[in-house]
């Protein structure tokens, strides 16, 4: 009989592996927002970090490009207090997020019964997660990152088969429609490289600013682009990057710089992703801007400000 060691598995404290919440946790979290996808079973794309609400500043905002709903995902290195509660409560309002995702290493009672509540009494349409992060390793073996759901909605299971069977049996044409419109862009553009993907965004870095993305988008009402920060970056850290380089960058575009959420220089273009008549112009339009912001971008990178 051969001899098997087992080791013995060791929780460990967030801190041990993250020290500091919005410089080190939040921005590992948003380079490995597949492990989130993975415990709640949606896919989710990362939109921004750091992003501005009112006075405060959202830990990540995401999206589920099933439905293109944004998703707020709040994380704390330690037990959850009612500050971050009344925090959530404030960026689901001033981002329209339909999905909220709490994450802690532990939950105050109050806390859970505020996310059951919630998914009780709020509208169709929207849920609430509590998820139990845990950092574990055995030995002197690395470290490894788990999630526990806690709190989730109470039919989120049936609803999550039938939004997977509605997307695979193609009774939803969103992700088919934004598939084929990048599609069209690649046939129309060559030159660019787009990947294949059913989501709404694709971005590109300048060679000189590998930290900044300049994202072209395609919706139901508009197509446009805008840049923001890696999502590396926090928004505060990309917004002393880009605005002293603001003006420099409108005269170059010729534009009026417009902001949005953790975003700078967003413009739009009448179009609409359920409307393929649309694509021609739209595309056209977006990689004659697209080769304007990397130019642009390129050139004043390593202006001296």
């Amino acid at each position: 009989m051969t001899d098997i060691r087992f080791g013995r598995l060791q929780d460990l404290p967030l801190r041990e592996a993250w020290k500091h919440e919005a410089l080190e946790f939040t921005p590992w979290l948003a380079e490995n927002i597949d492990h989130l996808s993975e415990a709640i079973g949606i896919p989710l794309e990362l939109t921004g970090t750091e992003v501005a609400v009112e006075t405060f500043s959202a830990d990540i905002l995401a999206r589920n490009p099933m439905d293109d709903s944004v998703v707020l995902i709040e994380n704390q290195l330690e037990t959850t207090d009612h500050t971050h509660l009344g925090q959530i409560m404030t960026y689901l309002a001033g981002l329209e997020a339909q999905t909220v995702i709490w994450l802690a290493p532990s939950f105050r009672e109050p806390h859970l019964s505020a996310i059951r509540w919630l998914n009780e009494h709020t509208a169709d349409g929207f849920s609430f997660f509590a998820i139990k992060a845990r950092v574990v390793r055995i030995g002197d073996s690395p470290y490894a990152p788990i999630f526990e759901v806690v709190e989730k909605p109470n039919d989120w299971d049936r609803k999550l088969i039938a939004q997977k069977r509605t997307v695979v049996g193609g009774t939803s044409e969103l992700g088919d429609m934004r598939e084929a419109y990048w599609a069209e862009y690649v046939a129309r553009h060559p030159d660019t490289r787009v990947p294949a993907k059913r989501g709404s965004w694709i971005s590109f870095s300048p060679d000189k600013a590998p930290d900044i993305k300049v994202v072209l988008w395609i919706g139901q009402k508009a197509a446009g682009i805008f840049v923001r920060g890696h999502s590396g970056l926090t928004t505060d850290a990309f917004r002393e990057w880009i605005l002293p380089r603001i003006p420099k960058l409108e005269e170059r575009l010729g534009i009026t710089n417009q902001s949005g959420e953790g975003t700078e220089l967003g413009q739009r273009f009448e179009a609409s992703v359920a409307d393929p008549s649309t694509w021609p112009a739209a595309q056209d339009w977006q990689e004659r801007m697209l080769e304007l912001y990397i130019s642009a971008l390129n050139c004043i990178a390593e202006d001296t400000l």
